[in-house]
């Protein structure tokens, strides 16, 4: 069946007060390669069926959420009872609110869903194989994965709303290594489709911090000015994106907490800088779907009762003021605030700024310069201390160049607190997360220098 038939058939079926049905087509290409070769390439096809069935009660209105790969009819019904069963027996969802009404949108309804294939590589593979003989001339090995991922949902309800979204999905990471596994570093890159993808400048960053680290000096752990390339601000500012939920705000839980009486930050300047962190489903390059689309609840961020949602662009900081806070429709209903879904990108701006890396490394008297940052964990959440790695890559700058490799550290920092530390910023440009990429990957940001980024300790990972 064509997925929007499994989206009727669903909500025929249902006889629960509300219902929602989300039906998921996914078709996905993967090359894989190592050592200078390709190791294996693939494709599949899938689909995943979510219901949502809410039932109404004295006590408050419940929800049983279940998801599973649905392919024939009976199946589909099975999932249908699967979800009332767990809908009946489970108590009242603190997150209730009314399932969205119908309203009107352009998409395409009755369309096929779109699809991927292994010929979304053919350009950048011709130039991998480029890539591959040069290194292999230098007496250097490339390592990588490339994936694009072409996701159709299809959206219904049992009160006639009808959503869909294609969402192309691209990510490319690569790591260049000396012959001897001494020296490693590493790039990634989020496309719409490796169309832009450009093989030859993503290796030759790589062979140029590779020749930075035939010089390796060590040093202590310490407080340093250090360089945040646009991956490394991406792996934090998509944790105080996740945590910025009003709902933790106002109950006193959160970084975005002020005082003890319910308040929030908003309004609070959090860096001197006219910083914008914002997100919008248009964003050229980065598009997501324009409404809301939840196969779970989690906590104040997210809401299976506010699947449908539209979504819009919104500043979450904007000119250094903290803005804006991410809140249900329950939450909103329950404080008189307005509804504020989440959005599935994120970007990271300040007006008039420009230059690349290399400029803001060219304005560095001394400092460090991170590739990326991994293994990142919550330690305090009441001022969104981070505790994690550097990887692939740390270097010495000295007098606007960079000089030499240093040693790995583990870092302890707050990404919301850091805002009010960055001296320079360079200008916006898509990049990927190292740490979160598989599960966030559309973010732009800039390159930055922090003052004072706390190096805790000295790591010996490689």
């Amino acid at each position: 069946m064509r997925p929007q038939q499994f989206v009727e058939d669903a909500l025929a079926a249902s006889t629960a007060d509300g219902c929602v049905v989300i039906v998921a087509e996914t078709t996905a290409a993967n090359l894989r390669w190592a050592a200078n070769g390709l190791t294996t390439n693939g494709q599949s096809q899938s689909r995943s069926v979510t219901v949502v069935s809410t039932f109404d009660g004295p006590q408050g209105n419940a929800a049983g959420v279940v998801t599973r790969s649905v392919g024939t009819g009976e199946e589909l019904a099975a999932l249908v009872r699967a979800s009332e069963d767990a809908g009946r027996a489970a108590p009242p969802a603190d997150d209730a609110a009314p399932l969205v009404a119908d309203y009107a949108s352009a998409d395409d309804w009755a369309a096929e869903p779109a699809r991927t294939g292994i010929e979304v590589f053919a350009p950048f593979a011709e130039g991998l194989g480029e890539a591959f003989g040069r290194w292999r001339g230098a007496g250097l090995a490339l390592y990588g994965y490339a994936e694009h991922t072409m996701t159709s949902t299809f959206l219904g309800t049992s009160g006639g709303l009808r959503r869909r979204f294609d969402q192309p999905t691209g990510s490319l990471t690569v790591n260049g290594k000396s012959a001897d596994l001494a020296r490693s570093a590493w790039s990634g890159a989020h496309t719409a489709d490796f169309a832009d993808i450009d093989v030859a400048a993503v290796t030759a960053q790589l062979e140029r911090r590779l020749a930075w680290a035939e010089k390796r000096v060590d040093l202590p752990a310490g407080r340093y000015e250090t360089i945040l390339p646009p991956t490394a601000v991406a792996d934090l500012m998509i944790y105080a994106y996740w945590t910025a939920s009003a709902r933790d705000a106002e109950e006193g839980r959160s970084v975005y907490a002020a005082g003890g009486g319910g308040g929030t930050r908003i309004g609070e300047r959090l860096g001197d800088l006219p910083l914008r962190l914002h997100s919008d489903p248009d964003y050229p390059g980065l598009e997501c779907p324009p409404f809301a689309v939840a196969t779970s609840s989690q906590g104040g961020l997210m809401s299976v009762f506010d699947n449908g949602t539209p979504t819009g662009p919104v500043d979450w900081i904007g000119d250094g003021r903290l803005r804006e806070l991410i809140r249900t429709r329950a939450w909103a209903a329950r404080t008189g605030a307005e509804p504020r879904p989440p959005v599935d990108n994120l970007i990271l701006e300040s007006p008039g700024a420009g230059g690349d890396l290399d400029s803001v490394i060219a304005g560095t008297e001394r400092g460090l310069l991170l590739t990326c940052l991994w293994y990142i964990r919550e330690v305090d959440p009441q001022t969104l201390l981070l505790t994690g790695l550097t990887r692939d890559g740390v270097y010495l700058v000295e007098d606007g160049a960079v000089t030499a490799a240093v040693n790995n550290f583990r870092f302890n920092e707050s990404p919301v607190d850091l805002l009010g530390r960055i001296t320079a910023i360079g200008r916006t440009e898509r990049t990927l997360s190292r740490e979160w990429g598989e599960y966030f990957p559309r973010t732009a940001m800039p390159a930055v220098r922090v003052r004072d980024f706390n190096m805790s300790t000295v790591s010996a990972a490689s």
